[in-house]
């Protein structure tokens, strides 16, 4: 008696050999164990441990490939795409120029180099506010082109139902309240917020609303330690604080503010654990150096070439020259 498989022996033999930490994200299918720093996925579920078991989250920035590869060996738990990338990396005064196109465009890249930790894209200014269908529109091209597993937006009560919607669809969203850097014009720049009770009251009473509304957690940005503190005491989701004391969830940062590579402001708020900056222009005006005075490129920057082989051609060039000289002496003497 034969046995028919409905799938492939092998492939199902392989499947039985699959670990749930080597499971693919299904947003992400494309995934493969890499290299050696492969580390078990972050997810969701993941995040939702650490905050109900107090360990803190750590989360920062990237842009792309690089950046997002160097998160992943880091070991962070979470990466966020942030449209911060607008001033770091393409060079704008504010975040708000920024377009979804280009931020799909970086998701994507940061997407290919960040594969453990939970990949979260930041809706830009404009692509979300107008009405919910339109934020879920975005949402769903954040996840389909961009590769990201979360999105993240910006706004308190006001974007509630906004963030209701995305999640009914089935992605995880990252709120932001506090200062919200694409209202910044609005709140007369980049300023300190829930200074008063009374804004401390409305941030609290923001907070509450996303988490209501299905928010997976909550940015807290430019904050006073003690109101960030005790809006994470009343949530039941985790808090990432920016600039927001060590009372939060987790924290996050521009990874270019916390490497050193972007120099025409630094946050109060930011920590510099390297100057990545200063290493890059000194080793450009070495090279700069070597340039001119012709030490680069050295004889181990070359590659080298058979002596009979190199003899040989300079020969043949040797005698193609004295060929083309005798036939122009013969061109000469044929129209004198």
């Amino acid at each position: 008696m034969s046995i028919r498989y409905t799938i492939p022996l092998r492939t199902a033999l392989r499947a039985s050999l699959i670990t749930p930490s080597q499971r693919l994200y299904s947003a992400r299918p494309q995934d493969k164990p890499a290299d050696p720093f492969q580390r078990p996925k972050v997810t969701i579920r993941t995040i939702r441990r650490m905050a109900k078991q107090k360990e803190p989250i750590s989360m920062m920035t990237a842009q792309d490939y690089p950046s997002g590869l160097m998160v992943d060996r880091a070991g962070i738990d979470t990466c966020l795409v942030g449209d911060s990338l607008a001033m770091v990396t393409l060079g704008h005064d504010t975040t708000n120029p920024v377009t979804v196109d280009e931020m799909i465009h970086h998701c994507k890249a940061v997407a290919r180099g960040c594969k453990a930790p939970f990949l979260i894209g930041d809706l830009p200014f404009g692509s979300y506010e107008s009405n919910p269908e339109d934020a879920v529109k975005v949402a769903l091209r954040f996840v389909k082109e961009g590769n990201v597993e979360a999105v993240k937006l910006e706004g308190g009560k006001e974007m509630a139902e906004t963030v209701r919607r995305i999640t009914t669809v089935g992605i995880p969203v990252l709120a932001h309240v506090g200062l919200t850097p694409q209202r910044q014009a609005s709140l007369g720049g980049f300023r300190v917020q829930a200074k008063t009770a009374k804004q401390a009251r409305a941030l609290l009473e923001d907070a509450l609303a996303v988490q209501e509304a299905g928010a997976f957690a909550v940015v807290l940005e430019a904050v006073p330690e003690e109101i960030a503190s005790y809006v994470t005491q009343q949530l039941t989701i985790p808090t990432i604080g920016i600039g927001a004391g060590n009372g939060c969830s987790g924290q996050v940062l521009v990874q270019n503010d916390a490497l050193g590579m972007f120099d025409r402001f630094v946050p109060k708020f930011t920590k510099q654990y390297a100057n990545i900056g200063q290493i890059m222009v000194d080793g450009l005006k070495k090279y700069h150096e070597e340039v001119k005075s012709r030490a680069f490129p050295a004889k181990e920057n070359t590659y080298p070439i058979n002596e009979a082989e190199l003899a040989r051609f300079f020969e043949q060039q040797a005698a193609e020259k004295k060929n083309d000289e005798e036939s122009v002496k013969v061109a000469k003497a044929v129209t004198a």
